[in-house]
């Protein structure tokens, strides 16, 4: 495929036809050290930079131009995960990824594809909200420095973004559109029976019309005006509501429960985390839970990646039972289990720690021990309360009801039951489940075996028929044959006991099947102040309404004091930065009832909220009627025959989860609601691996600067100190950072980008040791010399044709390069081109490589080291940019080996080799092996008892 044509950058021209005029740009001196190299990659970056070669032009709008014809292209979406633009600046492991893409898209390009790629930056969030407040500095500042520098130490990279389209979620002109997206979820609901998201407005029409009921069965034309509202703001995707938290005072805002450590402390200043209810915004992202699960076959994801996200949804098949109660207010306690045939196997009840129940009135003997408990169980974070293995639990004074025998049982408050799960209430079934196992054990409750166990089962572990369950190791919790379960059901296997008994619960008025789901409703509410307003305002009845669309954005006001309130009693209310603007805060607005008096959402949105959604304003950033123009997302964002827009996904494993599960869940909403073309955002995801480095600890355990560390006979020492080396991700934490500014000062950018992609492939963890990058710097210093005299600057390729065999070396090199780079294993494509570059330096030692060889090799390099090879291909006499030059295409005929090299063996042990051709049969090779002089002399005097001959690989003799 040829160039765009334009009249710099651009141009059409044969990748092996002998240039018309030599052109050189050369900066002082002709051997490439580290100095050229660095003058080098300064030159074409502003080359580049001013030709706009990265520029990838929309269909229509302000982005259709330059457009070159790319437009007419198959396009490619390549996408890196939004990174967060830290105050330490880059270390060697961040651009892992970014190099990655970016060769893959400059590969595309020289392709034929039209190519976007682009970088914004994730700049809101508490960490940076932390470090202005420790520094005295306004976040904004800071985030706008930290942004800066990320941008120059990538730039100096080569990445080949389209810096037109960086967005950063700080900018107002961006959460504009955050804000908007917020707003159409706000003003969606689920409508089931369709399996979509749809407007609001048809909600209401509907029951208007007497088409549709509420939920809860009151008469909709009964209601007034505020009850209808609070009606459909219970049906909404965005809404209000009370959930226990992770709440942390010292912080003062909400956690995830991925900023909470295992011990109960916040990952961000390591304070103490406290669970209590609070109202807040949440997204109905359960809404989406089986569409979730079920478009994850049509993406290009890894089986690992796909199993992460559904075990997170969590899908289970089962029925809620709902026993008697007697207490006061209530007649029945609800509970969910994947496992209704155990049914006659509880021999308590459990409950969390939250539950309502434990708010009533409870028995005098037990409220004091349970209203402790409680208190104590707001100390611990619900990952911590599922990996403590001592069992801990206080009984309620209150039994319930079994739904079919009529027993009574007692109900504990036990914190290995979380709230936001199920209903928050369990039956035990100690014989038949883990953690009710130990539990029973731990209080002396019953343990009746109601599913008996296969033989092999009891025989691994020493177990017979007859032994009790309370003296199992652990709970049996496979399937089976049911007994003690009453005749209706006893003999029967698992899955006909499942159904059997839900019938009699449905029949007996105690329960129906129902799914059950791990995934919760998305927490979306944090006090604190770096982060996107919400379009809410709240009337005199504490309503909330949405800000139209005219007025937004809502910008977030200019605070002099934004710190949080720090407060160390859990239980005090909390006071979001914002309500400190008094004047921003309370507001007059007509909303289209005339002006009235409203009161401003003080919470933020979390740091989730812009990264949900970047990927589409990258297609049409500069668009400010709407958060994209139809046409260009469609081009961008929709391919025939995948679900998923963006067509290349690459990131970090560690957000294989929740950002994904987040971002899919709002573009499904958008792709309901029309707003987008493809109802998957990310067709190919890819997670590469990390860098690891090596890490020092003094005698107390503490990490020590790495870079500071001296070795002295094969030991370790920091400041006089002897100190241990480990291994561990490259970063802040572990000290052992190593910045590319260093690198690329002492070896050139090019050369870091190829010993990164050298280390192994890119799914896999790689270490880094700084020395190892000499290997690729002699690469590339060989390559330089195989076109320029480094004495003279002279080009020093010959003009005559290559021979055969250099031809299909280097075509098959090429079939290597083209199979790495598609499969992100650059690794094999870079050695096989240090393979040939050897080959080539042994076979022209007294002469030129041929031009037509020396510029296939440019181009194949190029993805990886576009910097010197674009001033190789200038040198070499074209006037043009590579960029959009044409990769080279192997062909088919050339990559068949003429010969191959049999090896031969007698008994195992390699005596000598030849040449054969590929389809030599059996009899031919054989021959030829006995033929061989080393070959023939050990096999004097011996009897060949077989000969092993596989076709295009070996011989081996085996003798007496």
């Amino acid at each position: 495929m040829r160039q765009p044509p334009s009249s710099r950058g651009f141009g059409s021209f044969d990748a092996v036809s002998a240039p018309d005029s030599q052109t050189t740009s050369t900066p002082a001196g002709h051997r490439y050290d580290a100095a050229l190299a660095n003058a080098i990659e300064a030159k074409w970056r502003e080359r580049w930079a001013t030709d706009g070669v990265f520029l990838s032009p929309n269909p229509r709008g302000e982005l259709a131009e330059p457009n070159h014809g790319l437009t007419e292209r198959p396009k490619l979406y390549v996408l890196d995960m939004f990174p967060y633009p830290s105050g330490e600046g880059l270390h060697v492991g961040h651009p892992l990824g970014y190099i990655a893409t970016d060769i893959y898209a400059r590969f595309k390009r020289m392709a034929g594809f039209n190519v976007l790629h682009t970088m914004g930056y994730d700049a809101f969030g508490l960490p940076a909200e932390r470090y202005a407040v420790d520094t005295g500095q306004h976040p904004e500042v800071t985030t706008r420095n930290n942004v800066a520098n990320m941008g120059r130490q990538l730039h100096r990279i080569g990445l080949g973004h389209d810096e037109r389209r960086g967005v950063s979620t700080t900018d107002v002109e961006f959460y504009r559109w955050t804000q908007w997206v917020f707003l159409q979820i706000y003003d969606s609901w689920y409508d089931e029976e369709a399996d979509r998201a749809r407007p609001v407005e048809e909600l209401v029409a509907e029951l208007d019309a007497g088409r549709r009921g509420l939920p809860d069965g009151r008469d909709w034309r009964s209601l007034d005006e505020r009850e209808r509202r609070r009606a459909i703001d219970a049906q909404r995707l965005a809404y209000l509501d009370e959930v226990t938290v992770n709440w942390c005072p010292a912080l003062g805002t909400v956690l995830a429960n991925e900023e909470v450590t295992v011990d109960g402390r916040s990952e961000e200043g390591n304070f103490p985390v406290y669970r209590r209810p609070l109202r807040q915004w949440m997204l109905r992202i359960t809404a989406y839970a089986d569409r979730l699960v079920e478009d994850l076959a049509e993406l290009e994801w890894s089986d690992s990646l796909k199993a992460m996200q559904t075990n997170w949804v969590g899908r289970s098949p089962g029925a809620v039972i709902r026993f008697g109660l007697e207490a006061p207010g209530a007649d029945e306690l609800e509970v969910f289990t994947t496992r209704p045939d155990t049914l006659f196997g509880a021999t308590f009840v459990a409950i969390a720690p939250e539950h309502p129940l434990l708010e009533g009135d409870l028995p005098a003997e037990t409220a004091e021990a349970c209203a402790a408990y409680r208190e104590e169980a707001t100390r611990r974070s619900d990952r911590q309360r599922q990996v403590e293995t001592e069992p801990s639990g206080v009984y309620t004074g209150l039994d319930a009801i079994h739904p079919l025998t009529g027993e009574r049982v007692p109900i504990y408050a036990a914190d290995y039951v979380l709230i936001q799960y199920g209903s928050g209430a369990v039956m035990g079934v100690p014989a038949h489940d883990s953690r009710d196992h130990a539990f029973a054990r731990a209080f002396g409750l019953p343990i009746p075996v109601v599913v008996q166990p296969p033989p092999d089962w009891l025989a691994e572990h020493g177990l017979s028929e007859d032994t009790p369950a309370a003296e199992w190791p652990d709970a049996y919790t496979g399937a089976g044959t049911s007994v003690n379960s009453g005749p209706a059901f006893d003999g029967r296997p698992t899955e006909e006991a499942h159904r059997l008994i839900v019938e009699a619960l449905v029949e007996a008025g105690r329960g129906e099947r129902r799914v059950g789901y791990k995934l919760r409703d998305w927490l979306f509410s944090r006090q604190r102040y770096w982060g996107e307003p919400f379009p809410i305002v709240y009337d005199e009845h504490g309503d909330p309404h949405a800000i139209p669309d005219s007025m937004l954005p809502v910008e977030l006001p200019e605070l002099e004091d934004f710190a949080p309130v720090v407060d160390e009693d859990s239980t005090a209310e909390p006071e979001p930065p914002l309500a400190r603007a008094a004047d921003w805060v309370e507001v007059e607005l007509d909303l289209g009832d005339g002006p009235k008096r409203y009161r401003r959402e003080t919470n933020t949105m979390p740091q989730w909220a812009g990264s949900c959604w970047y990927y589409i304003r990258y297609v049409d950033p500069r668009n400010h009627e709407a958060f994209a123009d139809p046409d260009n997302e469609r081009y961008w964002l929709s391919s025939e025959g995948q679900i998923g827009g963006v067509d290349l996904y690459v990131g970090g494993v560690e957000h294989a989860v929740l950002h994904l599960l987040y971002a899919r869940f709002w573009h499904k909403v958008l792709y309901d609601l029309g707003h987008v073309s493809s109802p998957e955002p990310f067709q190919r995801l890819f997670n590469q691996g990390m860098v690891q480095a090596a890490a020092y600890t003094d005698e107390r355990g503490f990490y020590v600067n790495a870079a500071e560390v001296e070795e002295r006979d094969g030991r370790h020492f920091h400041g006089g100190g002897e100190v241990t080396r480990h291994y561990g991700k490259m970063g802040k934490s572990l000290k052992n950072g190593v910045s590319p500014d260093e690198i690329i000062d002492s070896y050139g950018a090019d050369a870091l980008r190829l010993y990164e992609m050298f280390l192994g492939p890119l799914d896999q963890n790689r270490p880094w040791e700084t020395q190892g990058i000499t290997g690729v710097a002699r690469f590339l210093r060989r390559v330089w010399r195989m076109v320029v005299d480094p004495e003279t600057g002279d080009v020093v390729v010959g003009e005559g044709a290559p021979p055969d065999a250099t031809l299909r070396a280097l075509h098959r090199t090429i079939a290597t390069v083209r199979s790495g780079i598609d499969r992100l294993h650059f690794n094999t494509g870079i050695a096989a081109l240090m393979e040939l570059s050897n080959d080539l330096r042994d076979t022209y030692a007294e002469g030129a490589v041929p031009r037509q060889v020396a510029e296939w090799f440019v181009l194949a390099l190029a993805p990886f080291a576009p910097h010197m090879c674009e001033e190789l291909w200038e040198r070499l006499g074209h006037t043009t940019s590579l960029v959009y030059a044409t990769y080279p295409d192997p062909d088919p005929a050339l990559l068949e080996r003429e010969v191959v090299t049999i090896a031969v063996q007698v008994n195992g042990k390699l005596r000598g080799s030849f040449d054969a051709a590929p389809n030599t049969d059996r009899e031919s090779l054989e021959e030829t092996a006995r033929g061989l002089p080393n070959v023939a002399s050990h096999l004097s005097g011996r009897t060949v008892k077989r000969a092993v001959v596989v076709p295009g690989r070996l011989v081996n003799f085996v003798t007496d």
